[in-house]
């Protein structure tokens, strides 16, 4: 069968049906393609509604192409931060530099984005909220593909079947753990573990970050601009990963509190808050590493499949890169095809950007002394440095024009 007969007979079918698992920054926005290539969409998500606020979070490279294409790139300028000094303290809290951030995290200036990951998700729904099913406060059980798709059970008690289903579902992603077994298989642990939860800006900060350091502990305050809360983050070396405390709060408070026990500079006041924070999320700094993104009519997008660690900065770059390849990669083909083009066409910048571990950014946090002056060395001569003109791996993907199945 010719390519020309083969879209023919899609274009002439029913629409194929996909279900997304997850509503944070892959799940909108393969919606939004899948949708633009002629598929009907389902989006469930465990939360009761669209999660606003949340951390900065960087747009880079390939995926400030992908947002321009679906229309939201004016909204997401709007919208940036514009983070303009990132100051670094010694121990005692004495200035050891001030930089321009670019010059660490490899963004360009006046091109890549930072914004609130709310202000990202809220565009991505609002761009797709009309073409596709979203299903909140509910979330996947379980998943059958004995028949001709996938038959869902819904942790609702909902059931229906679906020709394809994929999981947006996170770094700690269920539907992962439905379709290839428990997550430590894939988990990569850095050596690192952190807390972030937000204050009030008592400290005078406007868009920019302060980062004390003393070996194998970093605590920052991010002023995002003319809020009144501050972003923080606690952040401290560990060996192995505290299983023990990721699912009980108050031992996360306990582990960070007693890391910092000693800790100068404003962290006494830092841990009081962290106390009393209604929003504090704590975790491993890890990666997820897998030999293949799909299984059958199932597969993976954004950090369930490819976490590439916030010491990267680039989850949410290769959430929005890797969603449009999949969507793209499905159009005109069968499930199996798709996945496999998805996967060939895009591993390769996946893994540029994960290797991106220990490069800028990712040497915030020595944890040694002799490390810590080396990289301090490092920053004093930076200071002095305009901003780079962005890293290889962020760009390492030019986005194909897929044709378009309507």
């Amino acid at each position: 069968m010719s390519r020309t007969q083969l879209l023919r007979g899609f274009r002439n079918t029913p629409r194929r049906t996909v279900l997304i698992s997850g509503a944070g920054v892959a799940g909108p926005a393969l919606a939004f393609w899948l949708n633009h290539h002629g598929f009907a969409v389902t989006v469930v998500e465990k939360a009761g509604a669209l999660r606003g606020g949340g951390y900065p979070v960087d747009v880079r490279g390939t995926a400030v192409e992908v947002v321009r294409r679906m229309g939201i790139l004016p909204r997401l300028r709007e919208a940036h931060i514009d983070l303009r000094r990132l100051t670094f303290l010694d121990g005692d809290g004495g200035e050891v530099a001030s930089v321009d951030p670019h010059t660490l995290t490899g963004g360009v200036a006046g091109q890549d984005l930072e914004v609130r990951r709310g202000d990202l998700t809220a565009a991505l729904h609002t761009a797709v909220r009309d073409d596709v099913e979203f299903l909140f406060d509910d979330c996947i059980d379980s998943l059958d593909q004995s028949g001709h798709g996938v038959d869902v059970t819904f942790r609702g008690g909902g059931r229906r079947t679906f020709d394809m289903v994929v999981g947006a579902d996170g770094l700690h992603s269920r539907t992962r753990e439905l379709l290839f077994g428990p997550e430590a298989r894939f988990h990569r642990y850095l050596g690192y573990c952190f807390a972030g939860f937000t204050l009030r800006n008592t400290f005078g900060l406007f868009r920019e970050t302060v980062l004390w350091n003393t070996p194998g502990r970093a605590a920052a305050l991010y002023a995002v601009g003319d809020d009144d809360d501050v972003h923080a983050l606690l952040n401290f070396a560990r060996p192995h990963p505290p299983f023990d405390a990721f699912r009980n709060p108050a031992a996360q408070r306990d582990l960070v509190a007693t890391a910092f026990a000693d800790a100068g500079w404003q962290v006494p006041g830092l841990l009081a808050a962290m106390r009393d924070a209604d929003d504090l999320f704590f975790d491993g700094v890890s990666q997820i590493r897998m030999p293949r993104w799909s299984s059958g009519r199932v597969a993976l997008v954004g950090d369930a499949a490819y976490a590439p660690s916030f010491l990267t900065g680039q989850g949410s770059s290769l959430a929005l890169v890797g969603a449009y390849m999949l969507a793209g990669s499905l159009a005109g083909r069968d499930h199996a095809a798709g996945f496999a083009a998805y996967e060939r066409d895009t591993r390769g910048f996946v893994t540029a950007n994960q290797e991106q571990v220990g490069e800028g950014d990712a040497a915030l946090f020595p944890t040694t002394a002799r490390a810590l002056e080396q990289r301090n060395d490092m920053l004093r001569n930076l200071s002095a440095m305009p901003s780079g003109e962005g890293r290889p791996a962020h760009s390492a993907l030019t986005l194909p024009e897929f044709t378009r199945m309507t």
